[in-house]
């Protein structure tokens, strides 16, 4: 039987993190006495609900919510509506019948005349229920186990307990906030405008926006930089001949000649632009070509002495702003139109996933934060490389809010495989430190 006492499972770690950071910061009794009265209570309200906000995890994680199990999607969405109700939110949920998921789930806690600040999480995991990873185990005293414990199950229990520390300290109704739980953010609903409109449209209701996406697992990092995410399909043609006729008048070069010229194209001209990235991820080349774009698989059939009519390729394209992206499409079209003698390309991209620009606002808002960290004593806190940080559900806030973060969820490692695990100090970690961020906001926002 597994022992759920407080004592067994976080207040150890949490008492030897503290010994931990005494001894590396010979300044934190000056640095903690910034923290005021309220924040004192908020601090208390944490560390006395430890138990209950892990024992609220271990719950959400054990119920299956596959992206593509909508009955356990929405059933972890559920257990979200009281806690909230119960502090003044207003809960509904968003129907994702019109593209193609369980749907969303949402709580609106609006106070007028106050900052209101968007937090995002999701409800969905990437492990369907004919996985064999499927319930919450402890690892140790301080590790545990189970799908989507870290992406993202426990950055949606800081976002309720930050709510309710709030709430505990008596200043919850000093800031208008907006939560939503996404249904699909690992594998999202098409059309994309559908299935992210009601995290658009509150977006464009908030002044702030904060993820608790575990980001690259580092408590000592927050993302205020995203790439987007989108795809790219090149489709070329060739005159079909004899192979003793390629590059003759006639036929010119084929198909797969035109593809590597194009290919070879894309990183000479591009390679050396910061934060873009241009990946093909498939090729496929010969007499007859078969693509299945929906399965990323095809077939095809070619002869040595036979030039290559049809070659297809497909890929991915990342970059960090929308005018970068304008760039790479820009250069990569101009590199496709030069075309080798008898040959036709085509390059169609499909958008994804947009950019979450690093804007000076977003670096502000890392800077409270970072401020906040260090006045709990846990140190400072520092940006992740956008090369390191996939896309993510915050990126559809960029261009709406005037200060953006995420990545400050649930510290742990490998996920999206059947080795996830949570670092269950963090749990208590990250909701102070969201939730006096939260409190300060409220005082001093705009700044």
């Amino acid at each position: 039987m597994k022992d759920h006492s407080a004592s067994s499972r976080i207040f150890p770690l949490v008492a030897g993190l503290a010994v931990l950071i005494v001894g590396l910061i010979p300044a934190l009794p000056a640095v903690a006495r910034q923290l005021n009265d309220i924040e004192e209570v908020i601090i208390d309200y944490v560390d006395g609900n430890a138990e209950r906000a892990l024992d609220f995890l271990e719950a959400t994680v054990n119920v299956n919510s596959g992206s593509l199990n909508f009955d356990g999607v929405r059933a972890v969405g559920r257990m979200y509506e009281e806690p909230f109700a119960a502090l003044g939110f207003e809960t509904s949920w968003v129907d994702g019948a019109a593209f193609g998921r369980a749907g969303h789930f949402v709580a609106r806690r609006i106070r007028p005349g106050t900052p209101t600040v968007l937090l995002i999480g999701h409800l969905d995991t990437v492990f369907e229920p004919d996985s064999p990873f499927q319930t919450f185990e402890m690892v140790n005293d301080s590790v545990a186990s189970g799908p989507g414990i870290a992406d993202m199950k426990g950055g949606n229990v800081i976002i309720l307990e930050s709510a309710r520390a709030l709430d505990a300290a008596g200043v919850l109704d000093d800031i208008s906030l907006i939560v939503v739980m996404t249904g699909d953010e690992e594998r999202s609903g098409r059309p994309l405008d559908l299935a992210r409109k009601a995290l658009v449209d509150a977006a464009i209701e908030s002044d702030i926006a904060i993820g608790f996406e575990n980001g690259d697992g580092d408590p000592g990092t927050a993302v205020v930089a995203r790439r987007s995410s989108s795809s790219w399909q090149l489709t070329v043609t060739g005159t079909p001949a004899h192979s003793s006729q390629v590059f003759t008048d006639r036929v010119g070069a084929g198909a797969i000649y035109e593809a590597a010229r194009i290919l070879t194209g894309f990183y000479e001209q591009l390679r050396h632009e910061e934060n873009l990235t241009f990946n093909p991820g498939l090729i496929l080349g010969g007499t007859d070509v078969e693509y299945d774009q929906s399965q990323a698989r095809g077939s095809t059939f070619g002869k040595n002495n036979v030039v290559a009519e049809h070659a297809t390729v497909s890929g991915d394209l990342r970059a960090i702003s929308p005018a970068q992206i304008e760039l790479a499409k820009s250069v990569m079209q101009q590199v496709v139109a030069d075309h080798l003698p008898q040959t036709h390309a085509e390059l169609t991209f499909s958008d994804g996933y947009p950019p979450l620009a690093p804007l000076d606002g977003n670096y502000k808002l890392l800077d409270q934060f970072s401020a906040v960290s260090e006045d709990l004593g846990f140190g400072p806190v520092a940006p992740v490389n956008p090369r390191n940080a996939g896309a993510a559900d915050i990126a559809f806030v960029s261009g709406h809010v005037a200060m953006a973060m995420d990545g400050i969820g649930l510290g742990g490692a490998d996920d999206h495989t059947v080795n996830e695990t949570g670092h269950l100090w963090t749990l208590p970690m990250q909701t102070k430190r969201a939730a006096i961020l939260l409190y300060r906001l409220s005082r001093d926002y705009p700044n």
